[in-house]
């Protein structure tokens, strides 16, 4: 199907076509130079800090987990309402994930009183998911992390640009995760990024990207050197320089897309204000998120997935973000989870749709989208 309004589109122009053309005539198209601009560009963007360009968020997050040495017997505590990468990688490294509810139907973040229940003498860090590119309460959950001795890993796929207390998203805690899919508000296709202030693990990171090896075949190629050494497993993380050449660009337009995306906000938060049947998330939120998603909340006796099927009609896409982690069928017959165990998460998860929202739309499109949600939730 051809949406009129899909959920997501992508910036892009002439000059990543250039940039990505002078790339494949560079003949390099494995990590190298160009990802070493970009990691430099990102790190410089972000306020200081190593940034380490992988190939997909989810390795982001599996390396962080793996670099700080989780394992076995050991507890990472994470929200169930994200992607289920989030979950999964702490999976990936033999800990084990324990899931927190949310603030509720305002703040669909990892709520700080429901982590500080969940700390147990096996828990080593917390893993914070910035939902819709709007910032958890950091101040909270470092707070508690502090007491307790715990890492903090921010899965910031949703929030690059987005600042917390007039600091970047992704170096808050002690180790940052991004993502660059083709739906985020930097997008190089796949492709991701982990950053952090601890040099030590930064290498770290870099050592298990690339199988371990001490060293890339970028630096063999410029003669650095002709053997390499492997200290400890690792896994083929890298990334290419075709997605490195993207985000350099992408880089560049992502404080005006964010910009963008806040208008297009603005729009539909006054469009849909009180509207019969309709709430909307993080409508008190006060800092500077970068409005990766619109979720809304409909009402209990609205029929969510017939109100979507009308949006369909209309040539709107529309999504869920998300089902509950806590709910799949392999995390319940793994953990043995059930429903009912985060009645926030659960509530609010069973009414959220997702609004288009993009750098391509235009204020018409939204008002045009406002009025098409108002038919369709009236006739509901």
């Amino acid at each position: 199907m051809i949406w009129k309004y899909p959920l997501s589109d992508i910036d892009l122009g002439e000059e990543e076509e250039r940039e990505v053309l002078k790339t494949l005539r560079s003949r390099w198209l494995s990590t190298g130079l160009v990802t070493e601009k970009f990691e430099k560009a990102f790190s410089e963007y972000l306020g200081g800090g190593d940034a380490i360009a992988v190939s997909s968020g989810t390795a982001a997050l599996h390396l962080a987990l793996a670099c700080l040495g989780l394992g076995e017997g050991d507890e990472v505590i994470l929200p169930s309402l994200t992607f289920i990468a989030t979950a999964n990688a702490v999976l990936y490294v033999g800990a084990k994930p324990i899931f927190a509810d949310i603030g509720g139907e305002e703040d669909l973040n990892i709520a700080f009183e429901e982590v500080e229940k969940k700390i147990t003498e096996k828990t080593k860090a917390i893993m914070v998911m910035h939902y819709g590119g709007y910032p958890c309460e950091m101040k909270a959950i470092l707070g508690i992390a502090k007491r307790h001795g715990l890492y903090v890993i921010e899965d910031a796929a949703h929030a690059p640009g987005a600042e917390y207390r007039g600091k970047k998203c992704g170096l808050l805690g002690d180790i940052g995760c991004f993502s660059f899919f083709s739906n985020k508000n930097l997008v190089t296709g796949e492709g991701g990024m982990v950053v952090t202030r601890d040099r030590a693990w930064a290498e770290k990171v870099r050592r298990l990207r690339s199988h371990g090896m001490e060293a890339l075949s970028w630096d063999k190629y410029r003669g650095r050197l002709s053997s390499y050494d492997v200290q400890e497993i690792g896994y083929n993380y890298r990334t290419t320089e075709i997605q490195s050449a993207l985000g350099l660009v992408q880089l560049k337009k992502l404080d005006r897309n964010n910009r963008k995306r806040k208008g297009l906000v603005e729009i539909y938060r006054e469009g849909l204000q009180g509207v019969n049947d309709v709430s909307i998330p993080f409508s008190k939120f006060e800092g500077n998120p970068s409005y990766h998603l619109f979720p809304i909340l409909v009402a209990p006796r609205i029929d969510r997935n017939r109100m979507m099927a009308r949006l369909k009609d209309f040539g709107i896409q529309a999504s869920v973000h998300y089902p509950p982690v806590h709910l799949f069928s392999f995390y319940r017959r793994r953990l043995g989870l059930r429903e009912g165990m985060f009645p926030k998460t659960e509530e609010v998860s069973r009414r959220e749709v997702t609004l288009p929202l993009h750098p391509r739309m235009k204020a018409e499109h939204v008002k045009w989208i406002v009025k098409k949600v108002k038919i369709v939730i009236r006739a509901s």
